[in-house]
């Protein structure tokens, strides 16, 4: 990939949208200086593919054919995609790689992050390098480091870097194990989705140190971001979740799940048990993968994944997969039905989990991910409910990525 300089044309449209952002309260106003003097148009490739809320899709936008249109994207609250399939191709492919993400979620991060001048900041995922650039214009130069996994993206960035004289130190690496030639950190920032947190980032954090990981269960696609506080101690890190968000996940951390004939056999067809249920889909699952319901579950429910196959006979099925064996379940929901029907097989009864887990969220009042909190320590990861005591998921250091 390459990234030009921009044009003066930006200016106008980077200027409108951080006023946008500021009376958003996306951005918090200590952090408009630097937004105003750190254009994301610095850092963004030539060809890129943003999202465009009208079509619901990712387009391509070619500065060289289109400047007009590649400078209005730049300077609008979208996400951009950068590269395809671990730059294997140049033209969308079937993954999306790497991203510039939306300002408004760019700047609502860097205010939970609480980035004080002076501050050593370390940051998981460099990406096009403009949140590094951020950083840098806030904590000073020389206090900023990133690390990213991707060669390619890493000296892309590194030059984008140079170009915008901002003074960061690029590494190429493997993010989750941080770079502790330079710790400690006063802040760590990860700008990619994690399932477990690796104990690493928080030995390189000094005690009151912060770190904000956006993390999630396998249940669901989206994350929420943990504002963890380093202890006196600094045995472990723990803090509530600030907002829901969706990132690519580390590299480390992709999940494959094995395929559909590996779980759904002849045998296992001819095993599984039939029963019924009441609960309707969306009470269960909610609307959307940003609904409270998939997070909530997801701290009940471990190493499970759940996804819609294609509607059938008017039925339209949620597959139910474990991750740590074959079991599998399957409910058939339809419409203007008040009870419908379950398939399971396996050691584990995914189905009867799910229910159980939603039966616990509604007998707490059905709380969203702000009453959920998070602490890292050498045993693994440990969620809570309203209380750093009440813990309500244990997930161990060793668990799948």
């Amino acid at each position: 990939m390459s990234v030009e300089h921009p044009e003066d044309g930006w200016r106008p449209g980077w200027e409108a949208l951080g006023r946008q952002l500021l009376e958003r309260g996306s951005m918090t106003h200590d952090w408009a200086a630097p937004f105003a003097e750190t254009p994301r148009t610095q850092f963004l490739p030539a060809v890129m593919w943003p999202y465009d809320q009208t079509t619901e899709e990712h387009v391509a936008v070619d500065r060289t054919a289109d400047p007009d249109g590649w400078t209005r994207y730049a300077c609008s609250d979208v996400a951009i995609i950068t590269q395809w399939d671990d730059g294997t191709r140049t033209t969308p492919g079937t993954d999306m790689t790497s991203s510039s993400s939306m300002p408004s979620l760019v700047m609502s991060m860097l205010a939970d992050l609480q980035v004080q001048p002076g501050h050593k900041v370390l940051e998981v995922g460099t990406g096009t390098g403009w949140n590094a650039a951020l950083l840098a214009r806030r904590a000073g130069r020389g206090r900023v480091f990133t690390i990213e996994v991707d060669p390619t993206v890493a000296d892309t960035a590194r030059r984008a870097l140079s170009r915008a004289n901002a003074d960061v130190t690029v590494i190429h690496g493997d993010g989750l194990a941080g770079h502790p030639a330079a710790a400690p950190y006063d802040r760590i920032i990860a700008t990619c989705g994690l399932r477990t947190i690796a104990y690493a980032l928080v030995e390189q954090t000094r005690p009151g140190g912060v770190l904000l990981i956006p993390w999630g269960t396998h249940f669901t696609s989206t994350e929420a971001t943990a504002r963890l506080v380093v202890a006196d101690d600094g045995t472990s890190a723990a803090g509530s979740f600030t907002q829901r968000v969706t990132f690519m996940r580390a590299r480390a951390q992709r999940l494959a799940v094995d395929a559909y004939d590996a779980y759904v056999t002849s045998e296992s067809k001819a095993g599984a048990e039939k029963s019924h249920t009441t609960l309707a889909h969306d009470e269960v699952f909610g609307t959307t993968a940003w609904d409270d319901n998939q997070f909530a579950l997801g701290l009940r429910v471990h190493d499970v994944v759940h996804t819609r196959g294609p509607e059938e006979g008017g039925a339209r099925p949620v597959w139910l997969l474990s991750l740590n064996d074959r079991s599998w379940a399957c409910v058939l929901f339809r419409d203007g039905r008040d009870r419908f029907t379950a398939y399971q097989y396996g050691r584990r009864r995914l189905w009867d989990e799910v229910e159980a887990a939603h039966a616990w969220w509604a007998e707490q009042g059905r709380p969203g991910f702000r009453r959920f909190g998070l602490m890292v320590d050498k045993a693994g990861q440990h969620v809570w409910l309203d209380d750093a005591h009440n813990v309500i998921g244990k997930f161990p250091a060793a668990s799948r990525l």
